[in-house]
């Protein structure tokens, strides 16, 4: 379960910013997440409910933005998302591309009192 220390190294990143803010409670954080990443959504929620668990984040709502996988034809430079892995180019074909989104593991944003 990698969304374990996922959450260990967002709640590590806000609580360093917080008093650069001024900020003592936090209410959301929204994170971009990309399909790659393999992370799930519920594992992210609890593993978040139990190591919040009395810090400034505990009660936070958390908002993850699915990214989806994006690919670029090398050959047409045609660009679509990728449904599996072993997708070809509709344009052309073709079976090589760059990935170009779906790596994502963001935050976004934060908001908080």
């Amino acid at each position: 379960m990698h969304e374990l220390s996922i959450v260990q190294n967002i709640i590590g990143i806000i609580q360093s910013e917080l008093s650069k803010h001024n900020i003592t409670r936090v209410k959301s954080i929204s994170l971009r997440i990309g399909r790659m990443r393999q992370v799930v959504p519920d594992a992210l929620f609890f593993a978040f409910e139990c190591l919040s668990k009395d810090t400034p984040l505990e009660g936070a709502e958390v908002k993850i933005e699915d990214i989806p996988i994006k690919g670029r034809c090398r050959n047409c430079h045609h660009e679509f998302i990728l449904e599996n892995w072993q997708e070809n180019c509709a344009s052309c074909g073709e079976n090589q591309m760059d990935i170009i989104s779906g790596k994502e593991l963001e935050i976004a944003e934060f908001e908080g009192t």
